[in-house]
C-alpha cells in the first residue's frame, strides 16, 4: 500500500488529510473515514486523550489491505495547520463547516488516480455520524453506503445526559448534581447567560460553560437538536449501524433502538452489536458492569487493536457493497 498527504483550502483555512491506496492498478472503492468529537485528527487522536494509537490510522491500513482507497483528514481545528485556521474558525463552526471538510475529503479522494469515483463510502464514529448524513443529504456529494460506528441514537441532549449521570451513578450527590445540570441545559436552551452554580462539580459547570462560548455557539445549538435516526432515514442507501456492547459513550440498546425504528424501512439497513467493541471500535476485554468513564482515557493506548469482531463486520459489509460479483449482500 502506499500512503500520501495531501491539502486542499476551503475559504482561506487548509484541511489536510492522508490518502492510503492498496496495491494495483484499481479502479479501487474509497472510504471516507469521519472523525467523532472534539479536537480529533486524521487518526483520531485527540490532545485530550493520552496515546498515539489512533483508531484511524489502523483502519485504514486494514481497509487498504481489503482493496479500498481510504482518505482520513484533520479537522481543520486540529493538525499542522490548525495555528492559522484557528483564528479563521472562531465564531464560525457549524455543521455547513464540518459537512464542508467531509465534501472536501471526498473530493480529494475521487480525483486520486486509481479511485472509482461511483463507489465511495463513508466510515463515521460518533458525531461523524452527523456531518456525512448531512454531506450525503445535501448531495454534494453522495455515498454509495455509510458505515456509521458509535452513532448516538438518542437526542444529543439524553447522550449527554446519559454520559454524565453514569460518571456520578455511585456518588451520594449524583441526583443533586443531575437536577443542578438540567438547570444549566434549560438556560442554555432558553438562550439565558450561563450563570455556575456553585453546588455542582467544576467540570460540570466548565462543560455547560463552554456552550456559551461564542466560538462554539453556531456549531453547538445545532448539534444538542440534532436528529440522527431521522437524518438516516432519508439517507436512501445501505446502511451499517454499528455500536459496541462495550461502547461508553453510546448504548447499543439505548441508541440501537431508535436507529432501528426509524430504519425499518430500508431494506439495505444491517445492524452489528460486537460483544467485546468499544467506542473507537478497539477491543475491550473488560466486562462492561466493569468500565468507567476513566476507561475511554485508554482508546489510544500502546497496545490496543481494533475489534476483530467489528473489523470483519464493516470489511465484509463495504466489500459485498463495493464488489458485488463476489457475493450479494444480505439485507434486512
Amino acid at each position: 500500500m502506499i500512503s500520501r498527504d495531501v491539502t486542499w483550502n476551503i475559504g482561506a483555512t487548509t484541511a489536510a488529510a492522508t490518502i492510503t491506496l492498496p496495491d494495483g492498478p484499481g479502479p479501487h472503492p474509497g472510504v471516507v473515514l469521519v472523525p467523532g468529537s472534539g479536537p480529533t485528527d486524521r487518526d483520531w487522536r485527540s490532545p485530550l486523550l493520552p496515546g498515539t494509537n489512533g483508531s484511524a490510522s489502523l483502519l485504514a491500513a486494514e481497509l487498504a489491505k481489503a482493496g479500498f482507497a481510504v482518505i482520513r483528514y484533520d479537522k481543520r481545528f486540529t493538525g499542522p495547520y490548525a495555528a492559522g485556521n484557528l483564528p479563521l474558525l472562531h465564531g464560525k463552526l457549524s455543521f455547513q463547516s464540518h459537512m464542508e471538510e467531509v465534501a472536501g475529503a471526498v473530493k480529494m479522494l475521487k480525483e486520486s488516480p486509481g479511485v472509482d469515483q461511483g463507489r465511495v463510502f463513508a466510515l463515521t464514529n460518533s458525531e461523524g455520524a452527523i456531518h456525512a448524513l448531512n454531506c450525503h443529504l445535501s448531495g454534494a456529494p453522495a455515498f454509495a453506503g455509510l458505515v456509521l460506528t458509535g452513532v448516538p441514537g438518542r437526542k444529543l441532549l439524553d447522550v449527554l445526559r446519559s454520559q454524565i449521570g453514569e460518571q456520578v451513578a455511585a456518588m451520594p450527590e449524583g441526583p443533586a448534581i443531575m437536577a443542578g445540570l438540567d438547570k444549566l441545559l434549560a438556560n442554555f436552551m432558553a438562550g439565558l447567560p450561563f450563570k455556575a452554580d456553585p453546588a455542582l462539580p467544576s467540570g460540570v459547570n466548565q462543560l455547560v460553560a463552554g456552550f456559551h462560548q461564542p466560538a462554539n455557539l453556531p456549531f453547538t445549538r445545532e448539534f444538542i437538536t440534532a436528529d440522527v435516526p431521522a437524518m438516516a432515514a432519508k439517507a436512501g442507501v445501505p446502511l451499517l449501524v454499528l455500536i459496541g456492547k462495550k461502547d461508553i459513550q453510546t448504548s447499543w440498546e439505548l441508541d440501537g433502538r431508535p436507529l432501528e425504528a426509524a430504519l425499518a424501512g430500508n431494506k439495505a439497513a444491517v445492524f452489528s452489536y460486537p460483544e467485546n467493541a468499544n467506542h473507537v471500535l478497539k477491543y475491550e476485554g473488560k466486562p462492561r458492569e466493569e468500565l468507567s468513564g476513566q476507561d475511554g482515557l485508554y482508546y489510544n493506548a500502546e497496545g490496543k487493536i481494533l475489534d476483530p469482531e467489528a473489523l470483519k463486520e464493516i470489511i465484509t459489509w463495504l466489500r459485498t457493497l463495493a464488489f458485488p460479483a463476489r457475493g450479494k449482500h444480505k439485507v434486512l
